[in-house]
This record gives structure tokens, sequence and C-alpha cells, in this order.
């Protein structure tokens, strides 16, 4: 007689059709949702832009970073210091992207500013609040970011800043009239300041005679010398101060667009 082996069932719940183990492997064969990639890995592309060799990366949050001058090993190095993400090259920059950088205002563009702190955070919003063509001393933006005292933890903050030009820290100076520092350079910050119109050889000036800002003696108002307001003040009627109490000793009030403020006691 000859012996034949019994069929496997294939019925019940062992390893048939119909057998949850199975169908779950089998799953793991199908292609990723779509999108998948872009949640867990960044992007990277050149763009042009108001400095050379500007590139940028970024994730499905937006906007995470931006560099110039550095090739794409060191960028790529300077990300991954920074952000635990694979980067990989992308076809075509975000939309809105070139016209921001173009114009300094972000429109609908998004940044992923994830993993500041959140003062780090606070100092970047009051930065971004800066009109283009208009600085504000570093002390202006650590009272805007409710710490009035860390004048130079602004400064630190700023340096970390992943997204220069969107978050424009280059409008940060020091109250003597020098730029100050930048993540790329002074030179690049004098060449973008004055590109936007500030008249940094002014406020240069009356920095020299110790002033810090300037008012009009027909309105009464005095404003950091690059407001917007202030650049309208004719000079017959431009009064230089040393800073706010003089200003209010003298009867003047603080303008409500610049919001100038008397430096807090270190």
């Amino acid at each position: 007689m000859t012996r034949t082996d019994p069929v496997p069932d294939t019925s019940g719940p062992g390893l048939g059709s119909g057998d949850p183990l199975t169908a779950g492997l089998a799953g793991l064969a199908a292609d990723a949702p779509a999108g998948l990639l872009d949640r867990i890995a960044a992007r990277r592309v050149h763009v042009p832009g108001p400095l050379d060799d500007l590139q940028v990366a970024f994730t499905d949050h937006g906007i995470a970073y931006l560099r110039a001058g550095m090739d794409e090993q060191a960028f790529t190095t300077a990300f991954r210091a920074r952000f635990a993400r694979p980067l990989l090259p992308a076809d075509r920059p975000p939309s809105g992207l070139v016209p921001a950088l173009r114009t300094g205002r972000l429109g609908r563009l998004r940044l992923d500013l994830r993993g500041l702190s959140e003062f780090e955070a606070a100092v970047l919003r009051a930065a971004a609040t800066i009109p283009r063509g208009q600085t504000r001393p570093y002390a202006w933006v650590a009272r805007q970011a409710g710490r009035p005292k860390a004048v130079r933890a602004v400064g630190s903050a700023l340096g970390r800043n992943p997204v220069p030009l969107l978050i424009p820290c280059h409008r940060v100076t020091r109250s003597d009239g020098a730029v100050g520092d930048y993540v790329f350079g002074g030179d690049a910050k004098e060449r973008l300041l004055r590109a936007e119109n500030v008249d940094l050889d002014e406020v240069a000036a009356l920095a020299g005679r110790g002033m810090q800002l300037v008012g009009s003696d027909t309105t009464g108002i005095v404003c950091y010398p690059t407001c917007g307001d202030a650049r309208r003040i004719t000079p017959p009627h431009r009064r230089p101060f040393r800073n706010l109490a003089a200003a209010r000793a003298a009867g003047y009030r603080p303008c409500l667009h610049c919001r100038p403020a008397q430096p807090e006691p270190a």
C-alpha cells in the first residue's frame, strides 16, 4: 500500500489565506502611504536670494534651515548637527520661498521652528516684526521677548536663528551705531541693510554723538532713526536725543510704531 502524506488544512487558524498573521505580513510588502517619506526626511534645495549660494532645508511643516556660502556636504553636516532627520535633494523649492526671499515678506510660507527653546522662539518672534528697511537694537528685542535684561542672550539666540533672511535677524543692530554680529558676517549684514535702504551712515553719525533717537518738533514724537515715521521728518524739524528719558524730559512721547524704550539697567 502506498503511503500518502496528509494535505495541510489551510482553512483553520494556521497559515492559510484567512490567517491574520499572514495577512499582516503580506501588508508589509505594500507601498508606503503617500507622503510618509516627507514626514521622516527633510529636503534640500538651492535657491536664488540676496546672498550667494543659498541652500534651504524644509520638512512637511515648513522651512527648517537656511544657510549661505556652504557646499552641499557642509550644509548637510550643519543640518544634521541640529536636526535628527535624513536630508534628501528636492526637485524644486516650496511655493512662496523665492518671493519671500526677494521681498522679505513670508506671506503664506510656513516655517518649521520646532526644537527652539521658549526664549529663542520669543526672540525670533520679536525679530520677525521688524519691518523691512528698519532696524532695532538688541535691547528692544530683549524687551519685546519679555526679558529686558537679557541683551547678551538675545544676541546668542539670534546667532542660532535657523532661518535667517526669512526671520530678519540682520535688522537687529547695536545701539552704538555698529551693525553688530551676524551669522553670515558683518559685511553681509551691512549689504542686506543697505539694500533695504537703511541709512546706516546717519545711524552711525547719531551714535557717534551719543544720540540714539530722533524726534519731530512738530509732532512731539520720538523714534528710532530708521523708523518709517522718523524717515519722514524733514531736516529742520529733526531733534536728536540721547535716550527716551531725555526725550520725555523735553516733552516728547515715544512712537507707537517703533516703540522706543529706556534701556533696563544691567
